[in-house]
């Protein structure tokens, strides 16, 4: 039988926890007046705060602390929230809770930030398998969930317990309430153990990845979530009429050439397809289906580049057609994605949209977004409707960006040793500049010294970015033609990649014998021991297995790069006590991006340079390199040295 029991007297709790190095917890949440209609408002901490607390130190005990019940007793909350700080600032104590990002923000609302060690058991979920091959997704991960699995007992839920009340609405006091309240942590304390002791039996490098690279992840992930980042709606609106009024030209013109047919939102439709392959006879574009694997007629964004180069020689009066459809999906999705997708999720209270990141959704580790997708927003350079400029710094400060150059770039010159690619990252070099050497023998990456500079260079960034996944000259002939807009034949591409395995030997052998240990071992993994299996790596279905031998090269690169930057995250945490002006917002891909005061500019860049650019661990031997840039709003960042 479970020791629950309520704790209202500070000197009560002070003793259950006291010499004790590892303590669960969990915050219960209720709305705040005015918004108690609100739907899911409890979860939200600018609509809602922390009614209790619970503890426990040891599985099967814990104590709930109500703190802003309406009904029943509650615990002075300045002498709790004063011992909340003491707890989740410790260093020499190990603070589990069940989802920390949750617990961040809401501790984070009280100026807590949660400090190291800590341990998510949710992250720890993630990382167990589920089967031979699979590890447990985030929807597997509840504590209703993994209770009932993991230990066989059926806990109740927030429905059955508080019958549609919210939690403050609960008597303090009553056995139900405190049973329900010290449930969560008693648990989130007996999973920390168990997926421990599941870790140190099956998989004991994933317990080093929970406890210090994905909880600590997590707990920034909340401080983001907190901040969100803060939107000029007016420039917002005026950016959807100026891109409507665009995209109706656009329909204008493609109108004028096809006729007056019903092309739809995104020119996808039957009527559409059927002046192209029927009225005009045009060859007919396929593409392979990824899901099905079946080739189909497409009108996708590449076809109508390849049907333009085709009517540029046979039909010249239908060639601009491409370049209006092209655009006018442009700016369909612009609008869709940026404006009404980003808009609907501004908060009502701090004009901020405050996005979802989970760093535990993709395979390599990589954090992602949603509700909505920040980190999917249109590049600097080709930001054709102004979206970054949507996202802009509250008064007296800046947005502080800070973004790893070609990190995975320098992580796989530590995989594959290839002393001239490290040699050119120890010396400060021009990586893209070896690479036009390694490929053409151009002696300057600089366009304006060297014949055919410019084309070079954007060849050479487009092989750089791809060589270490395994290149083949039709992927490479394809990635030139639809990303970069340049023609090479076949012979050309597979002259280039030739060149490349000449000019860095190292890489070919790396890349041979991650495959082979892949074979060896079914999986593959990042240099923290982050496992990544692969049961299609030994298949005799060619497809299959050539997608399996580039999860192998990619993990390893693309996942030790996102574990540094986790790192990099963890030594931000331990600095913001000192450093609270800085408030995390974003994560992009390589970049961390901040809000910083004005007058504080040059000692963040510094504080935040130092965490990114320290040694991630004792055998990376390339030099990281954290490029700062800010300013008022995120479309006009300028360098900062």
């Amino acid at each position: 039988m479970a020791e629950y029991k309520c704790v209202t007297d500070i000197n009560e709790l002070k003793k259950y926890v006291k010499g004790a190095k590892i303590v669960a917890f969990d915050f219960e949440t209720s709305p705040d007046d005015g918004y108690r209609n609100k739907p899911r408002a409890a979860l939200d901490p600018h609509f809602s705060d922390i009614v209790g607390c619970s503890f426990s130190v040891e599985p099967g005990t814990a104590v709930y602390v109500p703190i802003a019940h309406k009904s029943g007793e509650n615990m002075d909350k300045a002498e709790f929230f004063s011992f909340l700080a003491w707890l989740l600032e410790n260093k020499d104590i190990t603070k589990i809770a069940h989802n920390i990002a949750f617990e961040a923000k809401f501790a984070y609302k009280h100026g807590i930030v949660i400090q190291p060690p800590v341990y998510d058991t949710i992250c720890a979920s993630q990382m167990t398998l589920k089967d031979e091959y699979n590890f447990k997704t985030l929807h597997e991960s509840g504590l209703k969930t993994l209770v009932p699995e993991v230990l066989g007992i059926q806990l109740p839920t927030f429905s059955d317990v508080t019958e549609g009340r919210h939690f403050d609405e609960l008597d303090a006091q009553d056995a139900e309430t405190v049973r329900y309240g010290c449930a969560d942590s008693d648990y989130a304390l007996i999973l920390y153990n168990a997926f421990n002791s599941w870790f140190d039996d099956f998989l004991k490098p994933h317990r080093f990845v929970v406890e210090n690279i994905e909880s600590p992840a997590a707990v920034y992930i909340g401080l983001m979530a907190y901040n969100g980042v803060l939107v000029n709606k007016d420039t917002m609106l005026k950016a959807r009429e100026r891109l409507t009024a665009i995209k109706e030209e656009d329909k204008n013109k493609i109108l004028s050439i096809t006729g007056d047919i019903n092309i739809g939102s995104n020119c996808s439709t039957k009527a559409f397809k059927d002046f192209l392959y029927k009225e005009h006879n045009l060859p007919l574009q396929y593409r392979r289906d990824t899901k099905t694997n079946e080739e189909r007629i497409t009108i996708d964004d590449m076809a109508m580049q390849d049907l333009k180069e085709y009517c540029e020689e046979n039909e010249p009066s239908l060639a601009p057609l491409f370049d209006y459809v092209q655009h006018y999906r442009k700016m369909g999705k612009l609008i869709s994605t940026y404006i009404d997708g980003y808009e609907k999720f501004i908060n009502s209270y701090t004009g901020c949209i405050h996005a979802d990141f989970f760093n535990l959704s993709t395979d390599t580790g990589r954090m992602s977004c949603n509700s909505p997708n920040l980190q999917n927003m249109p590049r600097k350079s080709n930001d054709e409707a102004g979206v970054r400029s949507f996202f802009i710094a509250p008064e007296g400060c800046l947005i502080l960006s800070l973004d790893f150059s070609q990190i995975e770039l320098r992580v796989g010159a530590f995989f594959c040793r290839d002393e001239k690619m490290m040699e050119t990252y120890r010396t400060g070099g021009d990586i893209h500049a070896t690479t036009m050497h390694v490929i053409f023998g151009d002696e300057d990456g600089n366009s304006d010294k060297s014949k055919h500079g410019s084309e070079h260079r954007t060849i050479a960034k487009n092989v750089n970015f791809g060589t270490f996944y395994g290149l083949y000259p039709r992927g490479l002939q394809s990635t030139l033609k639809y990303k970069a807009h340049i023609n090479r034949t076949i012979e050309e591409c597979a002259e280039i990649i030739d060149n490349i395995k000449r000019g860095y030997p190292r890489l070919v052998q790396w890349q041979d014998d991650a495959k082979l240990k892949a074979r060896n071992n079914g999986y593959a993994e990042t240099e923290m021991g982050r496992r990544r299996y692969l049961p299609d790596i030994n298949s005799m279905d060619w497809a299959k297995r050539s997608f399996a031998e580039r999860c192998a090269l990619n993990t390893p690169i693309q996942g030790t790069a996102a574990d540094i930057l986790k790192l990099a995250c963890t030594r931000i945490i331990e600095g913001l006590p000192e450093h609270d002006y800085i408030k995390p917002i974003l994560q992009i891909h390589d970049e961390l991006v901040f809000y910083v005061p004005e007058d504080k500019l040059t000692e963040a860049v510094s504080f935040i340079k130092d965490c990114m650019e320290t040694k991630p661990f004792d055998k990376f031997d390339i030099p990281l390199v954290a490029e700062a840039e800010s300013g008022p709003n995120f479309a006009d960042l300028e360098s900062v040295d």
